[in-house]
């Protein structure tokens, strides 16, 4: 039974709604505050800054949504990928209507991914600092430790000496103690009159320190760091003026995106897809027609479509662009269950991502994977040797990779198809994805079947403890395999409306083919 539009599209309001709370940050009147202290928001300047009437795909909107009391939506900072003069680019911009933009854990996994996403593919990236700096609170979940807030400057460090990634840092409000090397190690630094402030110390701690009494303006203000200190280098009016300067910055940076010739639409529409994925996730579907609403229609070839067919590998065109397309069958393909790796699948996999690594195109992973196939045969097929094959291949590709998970994503099978430890350029998913070592009625049975199986051995039933441990464990799953659960963790960088994947997928193949570098992103850091 194919779910309903009104079903899914539940589903996808559920997100949005969601989503626009998340945007709201601290709330109408944190907003109103900071437009009272002749500031704009961070959600209004990354509008402002951005080329008019383009996509702002925003990286990690939900991450720790459903921690903290609901107090720290997006993680009080905004990070996400846009067009500026028509060049891709990289924007984190602190939220400073969430705990006045200070850092909590979760932000400096969020700038940190950005940062990564702007070494992966070379684009430039645009800072817009307004921040009280450190949770102090939670200080020991920020400061220490190898991915800690260090990390933040180490990657600017990388970026300016060594990647040549043009980095823009705009203070267009506080910008405080450690947090005040972001801008030091970017290649410019633009300060806002009046509103912005840049120091190791502020006042309070200086007097505090040193028995110095000072005001802001004199200790770090736009003017004193543009003509005393010589830190800054230049300084604007407010923040309009400020994000025109950038703008006017980015006309220099690289050559604007090329514009796409003519592009074949999808042969099925785009609201097609709500009536394709079937209600009950176990169910199988018709894969072709999601490929069909997504992808252009032309260009479409399927390589070897015979052989090993729980497996689809296909040249095709997305927004004009050729591209390489990886993704599961579901349903059973007499005598092989779609969404299982098989030995042969795993082998023509390989075969066919070394193919479009030797030919530079850009690998698209459409995920509805439950596994690779078990048992006497397949072992005996050699399945571990050809899925090692088939993970090597994936790993060491440097074309362009990007994941759409739109059901299932379980166990070793979401590693062969590109899975997040793998590095793939980016990685989205769908409302209904489900990513997880495994189901949870699967779970019950490796956790609690030794026990159920002596309970049945023996003929008693099951106590009222175990079955609670079972239903919780059952519960544990389900909320795990959320994908809200999967954005919230960065286990994604996002969820997309399936009418938004289309234009959003195009524009990430645009930003990470635009500077043509090519390099498995950790070996950046050997």
């Amino acid at each position: 039974m194919a779910l309903s539009t009104q079903s899914l599209q539940t589903r996808v309001d559920q997100l949005l709604d969601l989503e626009d709370r998340l945007r709201r940050g601290g709330g109408d009147a944190k907003i109103q505050k900071q437009h009272r202290d002749g500031k704009l928001t961070a959600r209004e300047r990354v509008a402002q800054l951005i080329d008019p009437g383009t996509h702002f795909v925003e990286l990690g909107l939900l991450i720790a949504y459903d921690q903290y009391d609901g107090q720290a939506p997006a993680a009080g900072v905004v990070t996400g990928l846009a067009r500026i003069e028509g060049r891709p680019a990289v924007i984190v911009a602190n939220d400073a209507t969430v705990k006045a933009g200070a850092w909590w854990p979760e932000t400096i996994t969020k700038i940190l991914r950005a940062q990564e996403v702007a070494m992966r593919n070379r684009l430039p990236i645009v800072y817009l600092v307004d921040s009280a700096g450190v949770n102090l609170p939670l200080q020991d979940r920020i400061f220490p430790g190898q991915y800690g807030a260090g990390r933040i400057f180490y990657y600017n460090s990388l970026m300016r000496r060594r990647l040549r990634v043009p980095q823009i840092a705009a203070v267009m409000g506080p910008c405080i103690a450690g947090g005040a090397y972001l801008p030091a190690l970017s290649d410019v630094i633009i300060m806002v009159e009046g509103t912005s402030f840049m120091g190791l110390g502020g006042p309070n701690l200086v007097k505090g320190a040193t028995g110095q009494t000072i005001d802001s303006e004199s200790l770090g203000g736009a003017t004193m760091h543009t003509t005393v200190s010589g830190v800054a280098h230049l300084r604007a009016a407010d923040d309009a003026a400020c994000l025109r300067i950038i703008r006017e910055r980015f006309r220099s940076i690289g050559e604007p995106l090329p514009k796409h010739g003519d592009v074949v639409p999808p042969l099925r529409p785009a609201e097609s897809l709500y009536t394709t994925l079937p209600e009950d996730h176990r169910l199988p579907y018709d894969v072709q027609a999601l490929i069909e609403a997504l992808l252009d229609g032309d260009g479409y070839t399927e390589f070897q479509p015979e052989h090993a067919a729980e497996m689809i590998c296909a040249f095709a065109k997305l927004a004009g662009r050729p591209i390489a397309l990886v993704a599961n069958r579901r349903g059973f393909l007499k005598p092989r269950i779609g969404g299982i790796i098989y030995t042969e699948s795993a082998r023509k996999v390989a075969y066919f991502v070394e193919s479009a690594e030797r030919a530079g195109l850009p690998l698209l992973y459409l995920q509805d994977v439950s596994g690779f196939m078990v048992g006497a045969e397949a072992e005996q097929s050699g399945i571990i040797r050809a899925g090692a094959e088939m993970v090597e291949a994936m790993a060491c590709a440097t074309v362009p990779k990007i994941i759409l998970t739109v059901n299932h994503a379980s166990g070793a099978g979401y590693y062969a198809m590109a899975g997040q430890g793998f590095d793939p350029h980016f990685a989205f998913a769908w409302p209904t994805a489900r990513i997880g070592v495994m189901e949870g009625d699967s779970a019950v049975v490796a956790i609690h079947g030794p026990e159920l199986d002596k309970l049945k051995a023996a003929g008693q039933p099951v106590p009222e403890e175990l079955a609670a441990r079972i239903a919780q464990t059952r519960a544990d799953y389900e909320r795990w395999l959320d994908a809200r659960h999967a954005a919230a963790r960065g286990h994604v960088d996002g969820l997309l409306d399936p009418l938004a994947t289309r234009r959003t997928l195009s524009f990430l193949f645009d930003a990470a083919a635009w500077s043509g570098h090519r390099q498995p992103a950790i070996l950046e850091q050997i």
